[in-house]
């Protein structure tokens, strides 16, 4: 698996075909951005909390997504 990782914004498909081809041998990841928008519904917390550990990143990469069109992350050791 990768440790670093390419997240490429949807409305750049040129962009992520080119990263996805030049870095094919690099044994970087290159994906598309998958979020459609917040998932959680409600302002409320789940009344039972089921994770035992915050699996979102402590940064935003929307910024990087809507400038370059494309953010580099590294993936966290386990």
């Amino acid at each position: 698996m990768a440790d670093l990782v390419f997240i490429v914004s949807r409305s750049e498909p040129k962009q992520y075909m080119y990263l996805k081809h030049f870095w094919a041998d690099e044994g970087r990841d290159v994906i598309l951005d998958r979020r459609m928008g917040e998932r959680r519904q409600s302002l409320r917390p789940p009344p039972v909390e089921r994770r035992h550990v915050e699996r979102r990143r402590q940064y935003d990469i929307t910024q990087a997504l809507h400038s370059p069109g494309w953010a580099l992350v590294r993936r966290p050791a386990r």
